[in-house]
């Protein structure tokens, strides 16, 4: 392979292809005609086995830099296409004339690789087929509409009622834009279609049903454009893997701690082992964790408190009485909490990461506290991706 090295990206370099002498054998054919264009797959080329052993060692090697040897690490466990059940497209119109508007060419998609052009999406095979089905009459609906004026998102989460579908717009939708998108809504079978002024909060335009999906069997209804794991199989293999880190026996007054709890993905399994005290920093999240353990009759079970945790980090003595910690931060990993989370000396302390780089700095400071892995699961949820989800059981002694 001719390649030419470009800018050092995460922890390589970003380079381009120019041409390839000889082929590997575990090169195949990408299945999207986006590929190398589209920035949201890079992988399509390699076969699924060693592309798979490639993730489980990035794994490795992140605890490997943490200072840890002899890891037991557990096969990656891929998720298929077409289950991602959650998008988030970019919105352009091209600008027509001097004032832009409907008069302009829109494309919704994703942006290209190394590039901020939107690639006009017309398949993707990461997504559920309910998601890609609604990309083609959306950019019909926007095409003829005035808005986004220029720039705009459009998020949706599927769920057990159907796709929730959250637009962020850069202009305030009229009574026309309004009456249509309604119209998109029932033409479509949304339960609900809400619209936002950019990064401000979302506004339902029409709500049909309870826009409601089910998380460890308890009903949470989200709000518009909330975070959910990219697929129901990735989310129950996180699942899975967290509860199987839990001591075998917990007391029967035991409390588990748990940070970044979201809108409960694993809060309310969680609860079936043992109390929860739960802390979050997004609102949104709180309340709608809230709203479901008061509505499944487990509000004795689950506490749960907004916070932001990296400006105010949970003190090691709150932490020191717990039978284990559970934490599943954002990409940046959790650098303003780990020194109290270490000092606590809880037995059993179990990491969801979806970066290696955050997850090796962190569990470094583990290390030299005196834990050690008890098991490593790489999880790729992020299909075709170079991400990475995971879950790391650490224990004391």
């Amino acid at each position: 392979m001719l390649a030419q090295p470009g800018p050092k990206r995460g922890e390589g370099i970003a380079a381009v292809v120019h041409s390839i002498t000889t082929a590997s054998p575990d090169r195949i054919a990408p299945v999207c005609r986006h590929f190398t264009q589209c920035g949201g797959c890079a992988l399509q080329h390699w076969r699924a086995e060693p592309a798979a052993a490639w993730k489980a060692g990035l794994l490795g090697a992140a605890l490997r830099r943490a200072g840890f040897a002899d890891i037991p690490l557990h096969p990656t466990i891929t998720t298929p296409p077409g289950t991602r059940r959650r998008m988030d497209l970019a919105i352009h119109r091209a600008q027509a004339g001097k004032g832009g508007g409907a008069g302009g060419r829109l494309r919704l998609g994703l942006h290209q690789a190394r590039g901020r052009e939107v690639i006009d999406l017309v398949e993707c095979p990461v997504l559920d087929p309910a998601l890609a089905a609604l990309i083609p009459p959306l950019r019909a609906l926007l095409s003829g509409l005035a808005v986004p004026r220029r720039e705009g998102s459009a998020i949706a989460n599927l769920l057990d009622s159907g796709p929730d579908l959250l637009l962020r717009l850069d202009v305030e939708p009229n009574v026309d834009a309004r009456q249509a998108l309604i119209a998109f809504a029932r033409a479509n079978d949304l339960p609900r279609l809400s619209w936002a002024l950019g990064t401000g909060p979302a506004e339902p335009i029409v709500i049909l049903r309870s826009p409601v999906t089910r998380l460890a069997g308890v009903a949470v209804n989200p709000a518009p454009g909330a975070f959910l794991q990219a697929s129901a199989t990735g989310a129950a293999a996180i699942t899975a893997a967290v509860l199987a880190g839990l001591p075998e026996k917990l007391p029967a007054r035991a409390t588990i701690a748990e940070l970044y709890a979201g809108m409960g993905t694993l809060t309310l399994a969680l609860a079936a082992r043992a109390r929860v005290v739960a802390w979050e920093g997004d609102a949104e999240a709180v309340t709608t964790l809230r709203a479901a353990a008061n509505g499944a009759g487990l509000a004795n079970r689950i506490s749960i408190t907004q916070r932001d945790l990296a400006r105010r980090p949970i003190p090691a003595k709150e932490l020191a009485s717990v039978a284990a910690i559970v934490l599943d931060p954002p990409y940046a990993g959790a650098p303003a909490q780990m020194a109290d989370l270490a000092a606590a000396r809880v037995a059993r302390v179990i990491y969801v990461s979806c970066n290696p780089a955050a997850l090796a700095r962190d569990a470094a400071i583990l290390r030299a506290a005196g834990y050690r892995v008890l098991a490593a699961t790489p999880i790729d949820q992020f299909l075709w991706s170079p991400r990475l989800e995971s879950v790391t059981v650490f224990a004391r002694g």
